[in-house]
Formats: C-alpha cells, sequence, structure tokens
C-alpha cells in the first residue's frame, strides 16, 4: 500500500497549494478588474482631450473671426491652416489629431446652411460599417445605442461654432445621427 505524506505546512499554517489557489484567485480578479476599469478610463480620457481640443480651436476661430472678420474657408477632413497663429503652446506646430484612433478633425462651412462647426469623422463617406464599429467603440458612453445602431459615414461627433443648426453633414438634415458635444438642446439625434 502507498503512502502519501501529508502537504508540509510552511510556518504560517497554510500549505503551499493554498497559498497558490489564493494567488491564482488574485490574478484572475486583478484581470477582470484592468479589462473593465482600462477601456472606460480610456474612453473618458479620449472624451476629455477631444473636448478640450475642439474647446482650443473653436477659441482660436474667434480670434481668427476678430481679426479677419470673418471665418476661414472649409476644408476636407482637416482644420483651417489659417488659425495656427491663433493656438497656443502645442498646436501651433501641430494640428492635433483626435484622440479616437482612425478618427480626425474636419473643420466645416457651409455657406448654404450658415454652419460653422468642427466634427469627428471617424471613416471615409460611404464606409458605413467602419464608422459604425468606430463610432459604437469610442462613443457608447456619449451617445445613446438607438444612436450608435443608426450611424453611418455621414455621422459624427461635433463641435457647434456658429449655426442653426448645426448637425452631423451639410447633406443630410438636422435629426440625421451625430452627436453635438456643445449644444444646450437636442444633442443627440435619431
Amino acid at each position: 500500500m502507498l503512502m502519501l505524506k501529508p502537504l508540509r505546512r510552511l510556518s504560517s499554517g497554510f500549505t503551499i497549494v493554498e497559498i497558490t489557489v489564493v494567488l491564482v484567485v488574485l490574478a484572475i480578479l486583478a484581470a477582470l478588474t484592468y479589462s473593465i476599469a482600462v477601456p472606460k478610463y480610456r474612453e473618458r480620457s479620449y472624451q476629455t482631450r477631444a473636448n478640450s481640443e475642439l474647446n482650443t480651436v473653436g477659441n482660436a476661430l474667434t480670434l481668427y473671426v476678430a481679426k479677419y472678420n470673418d471665418y476661414p474657408a472649409d476644408v476636407n477632413r482637416d482644420l483651417p491652416s489659417g488659425i495656427q497663429e491663433f493656438l497656443q503652446g502645442q498646436y501651433q506646430d501641430d494640428w492635433p489629431d483626435t484622440p479616437y484612433p482612425g478618427c480626425v478633425y474636419d473643420y466645416d462651412r457651409w455657406d448654404s446652411i450658415s454652419v460653422i462647426q468642427i466634427s469627428i469623422r471617424c471613416c471615409n463617406i460611404g464606409d458605413n460599417a467602419t464608422c459604425n464599429t468606430n463610432a459604437n467603440k469610442y462613443f457608447k458612453n456619449l451617445v445613446d445605442q438607438s444612436v450608435l445602431d443608426a450611424w453611418d459615414s455621414y455621422s459624427s461627433v461635433y463641435y457647434c461654432i456658429k449655426g442653426n443648426p448645426c448637425r452631423s453633414h451639410s447633406s443630410k438634415p438636422p435629426n440625421h445621427p451625430g452627436h453635438c458635444i456643445n449644444c444646450t438642446t437636442g444633442s443627440q439625434f435619431f
């Protein structure tokens, strides 16, 4: 008959197996906490940085208008180079990329509907699948799920400078899916 020796106890009274089980449980709990907390923190930091940069560019546009009596011309998927002189600090030499990977700032001057805004666009026109995926990844704590479900390549998160009303895209009605960061009413549409 084979006789097994009892597990050795450490001086504190726990076996090596018991300590290993506790460490494995703690590692699993730490991994779960990390996988839940980090994406939420990252999304909040993206939103905070985007809000700050949009506000900075909005203020620069206000200074531009004070000096030149008009807004810069519309640009496609970029910010107007004419406002660089009004940006302070880190933005003077480099335009800020959006904090959202794969997304761009887009300065919009739509004279036909009297709108001036800065949009965050996360895909090319016509690429609805990429836009919807990016919106669901980056804006889920900012925008209602019903709006995200209808998000397409004309949708955007935008910062309204002047207009009545600002919107996701000039070719779409004001109630097209999107989100206005600084609008006081009607900030989400669908």
